[in-house]
């Protein structure tokens, strides 16, 4: 049985995502109208994201991190809009990803009833704007490759359900009509799963909680009956901190029930977890469960077959130092028992793995940064009454907001270790309206090529002491041999705004800038 869910928060990622995004290095991936394929393909960075856009208003040691962070793939969120909006979004948001070969990742994240109405609410407000708004989304992506995290806590928080051991949820708010919306809330993600899966090269991933939460009967009870069979699989710890090495146990763990449920006489209720045999607080018990799984293929005849089974990718934005325990008393001012939030901007966290399709597990397909790391989770009070932060002596950003000083913690505590961003590029702007010439001057490393992107319809016309090449938004400065040396000025002549890219990437290396 599952303790109640540890209810943690989703920090709302822009609602539309209007600039250029890049992969580097650039290389193929799947072409329009092939089968879905997130494992072994280039992650897409995206150099107008939201991380970059804090780093805007940053100086210093705050602007690098910024700048270092957004230097990663990390996942764009979709949370609200109408679905021309949506649609809009997606569709350039995907396109710049399809510009440069890369896979990108969205969040789908506006069930109705979102995060039960509390820290994160908002999305639709029915089922059939929900599903408006889905078809809004799959017009946006259409048949060029990308990656669906559908809907986080979509799953492992349902208005008024009665859970696989026959317990009624926390969440039961007053606005749902109890005798529906639990029906409702599979309904709708039926239609998610079926509306972005019918696509010809969309991967989606339904909700797994993670091994801190449900347990694995229940989450795999949950995945059934949401069309996990119809979807490449599901996601875990987005947005929290549990350690790698559980995740991809209580992954494999739940890939195996559902294997077991749909291919045999099997029920989800009878598959061990985390918390039977094996005793949560305890690692090296969790082969008691493996133990258990085991026995279950011999005794109903089925085959693990990683090829056919439910696949899952793990969010390791923050999950490098494993999650925080809490005080170890009430904060003065706040009552005893009070809740410590631990999942709200928890002190002394980590960046984990690095996003990347290429895990060795064959039924993990990616380790992602789906939650932005850096951005806050929201004011966090801890049992008091605020406005500060009780842990850590400050008012903390709103949810989505830059969160500097959890940005230096993430990256100083990083496991594995972070470098810092080694190059540094200088772009100095001269003239305004039709056109305009940029002074760039890279510092801290030798040569060229330098390669950037493009906000909106610019168009670059010639440098000097480089060539200079543009396909679609990104533009690439080459060195022509008349400019010799370890750190090259060129000046670039262009027609459109003057506007600077917001990141620069040296022979495939993101740098930092001014």
């Amino acid at each position: 049985m599952s303790p109640q869910s540890p209810r943690r928060r989703i920090a709302l990622g822009a609602a539309a995502l209007l600039a250029g995004s890049l992969a580097i290095p650039l290389s193929a991936a799947s072409a329009a109208g092939t089968e879905p394929d997130l494992s072994g393909s280039t992650l897409f960075v995206n150099p107008f994201s939201t991380t970059l856009e804090a780093a805007q208003s940053l100086s210093g040691q705050a602007r690098d991190d910024a700048q270092l962070l957004g230097s990663i793939p990390s996942a764009a969120w979709f949370t609200q809009g109408t679905p021309a909006e949506v649609q809009a979004a997606a569709d350039l948001y995907v396109d710049r990803a399809s510009e440069v070969g890369a896979m990108p990742v969205l969040v789908a994240y506006n069930l109705p009833f979102r995060d039960c109405a509390q820290y994160s609410a908002g999305g639709a407000t029915s089922t059939a704007e929900y599903e408006a708004w889905i078809d809004g989304l799959v017009a946006g992506i259409g048949d060029r490759p990308a990656t669906v995290i559908l809907e986080p806590d979509g799953l492992g928080i349902i208005p008024h359900y009665t859970s696989i051991n026959n317990e009624l949820e926390w969440c039961q708010p007053a606005e749902a009509d109890p005798a529906t919306a639990a029906a409702d809330r599979f309904d709708q993600l039926n239609y998610a799963v079926d509306a972005l899966g019918g696509l010809a090269a969309t991967s989606v991933y339904l909700d797994g909680t993670h091994s801190g939460w449900l347990g694995v009967g229940d989450i795999s009870d949950r995945l059934i009956r949401a069309g996990v069979e119809r979807a490449e699989g599901f996601f875990l710890n987005a947005s929290n901190y549990v350690e790698t090495e559980r995740l991809v146990k209580y992954g494999t763990w739940i890939s195996d029930c559902i294997n077991l449920s749909q291919n045999s006489w099997w029920q989800p209720e009878w598959c061990a977890s985390q918390y039977y045999p094996a005793n949560p607080a305890d690692f090296s018990t969790w082969g008691l469960s493996d133990a258990e799984y085991d026995k279950a293929y011999a005794d109903t005849g089925v085959t693990r077959d990683p090829a056919t089974q439910a696949h899952f990718v793990l969010d390791t934005s923050r999950n490098g130092q494993g999650p925080w325990g809490g005080p170890d008393a009430p904060y003065p001012g706040a009552p005893e028992g009070a809740d410590p939030e631990v999942w709200c901007n928890p002190p002394g966290r980590g960046l984990g793995e690095r996003p990347t399709t290429t895990t060795g597990d064959p039924l993990i397909d990616a380790y992602l940064w789906i939650k932005v790391p850096g951005e806050s989770d929201g004011k966090c009070y801890r049992g008091t009454a605020g406005p500060l932060d009780p842990e850590r002596g400050m008012e903390d950003p709103a949810a989505g907001q830059w969160f500097a000083e959890q940005a230096r913690e993430l990256i100083e505590l990083a496991d594995p270790p972070l470098a810092p961003l080694d190059c540094h590029v200088s772009w100095d702007t001269a003239g305004a309206g039709k056109a305009f010439s940029a002074k760039l001057r890279v510092d801290g490393a030798s040569g060229l090529p330098l390669s950037f992107v493009w906000s909106g319809d610019q168009q670059a016309a010639k440098a000097t002491h480089a060539a200079v090449s543009q396909t679609g938004h990104v533009v690439t400065v080459t060195a022509n041999g008349s400019k010799p040396g370890n750190a090259p000025e060129v000046v670039l002549s262009a027609k459109g705004s003057a506007e600077q890219p917001w990141i620069f990437w040296l022979d495939g290396a993101a740098c930092t800038s001014d």
